[in-house]
């Protein structure tokens, strides 16, 4: 089992930062890849980076965040990172980390991020969300 749990949610003006971060726990050597999705209330889960924790330079983005967010994995730390600069409204909503136990998996999750599908093939691992607001 892997537990996680996301930090660093609030509210910000529109063009502002924010660096949310997920810290990973116990079986954490099972995880291929790992991940942030967003999801508000009434809509479809959506994907929006990942990474493969043993090739973290391959960073997979939602053609919605690409160019503002960055995704990071602080091995040592096993802790996930998002950076999110020139926040728009639109961001507003629940974020979610998340970690996938097999690489079939986290595949076909890293091609619905890229082709912006909605996230269809949930991973092995959530954490409970954090919020993020962004006001205009």
């Amino acid at each position: 089992q892997v537990q996680l749990v996301e930090s660093g949610g609030g509210s910000v003006q529109a063009g502002g930062s924010l660096r949310l971060a997920c810290a990973a726990s116990g079986n954490t050597y099972d995880t291929d890849c790992m991940g942030w999705y967003r999801q508000a209330p009434g809509k479809e889960r959506e994907g929006v980076a990942l990474l493969f924790t043993n090739y973290d330079d391959i960073q997979s983005y939602a053609d919605s965040v690409k160019g503002r967010f960055t995704i990071s994995l602080d091995s040592a730390k096993k802790t996930l990172t998002l950076q999110m600069n020139s926040l728009k409204p639109e961001d507003t909503t629940m974020y979610y980390c998340a970690a996938g136990r097999d690489r079939e998996r986290c595949s076909a999750s890293r091609r619905e991020i890229i082709a912006g599908i909605g996230s269809r093939t949930p991973l092995n691992y959530w954490g409970q969300g954090t919020q993020v607001t962004v006001s205009t």
